[in-house]
């Protein structure tokens, strides 16, 4: 297992980015899907974007397709989401997951909260002007 911690949020004018980290505690970071998510106030839990364990290939929601970007670096044992454009909307509170070791599925099983084992505490991040 591993336990992951979130930074880098806070308060951004529409129009601005922010970049979140998610860093992993353990050994096993590389075997494992790294994914963000987001929940505002009185909304399910909304996946945003998962890298994979494997080959680094991503995954996004339409919603945020094109303005953010998911990334890691394994010698870090680091995730990253870079936030671009941000709008009003975006405001919630944003929690980075692992799923389980060397996982396999499609895309469509990567977006559901289901098959992720660990979570993060979670990070605020409000757009307004």
């Amino acid at each position: 297992q591993v336990q992951l911690v979130e930074s880098g949020g806070g308060l951004v004018q529409p129009g601005g980015s922010l970049r979140l980290s998610c860093a992993a505690s353990g050994r096993t970071f590389s075997r494992h899907d790294m994914g963000w998510f987001r929940q505002a106030p009185g909304k399910e839990r909304e996946f945003l974007a998962v890298i994979t364990w494997s080959g680094g290939s991503t995954y996004y929601a339409s919603a945020v397709k094109g303005r953010f970007t998911i990334s890691r670096d394994n010698a870090k044992s680091t995730a990253y989401l870079q936030m671009n454009s941000l709008k009003p909307e975006d405001t919630a509170v944003y929690t980075c997951a692992a799923t389980r070791q060397y996982y396999v599925g499609s895309y469509a099983s990567r977006t559901s909260p289901d098959e992720y084992e660990n979570w993060g505490q979670g990070t605020q991040v409000t757009v307004s002007s």
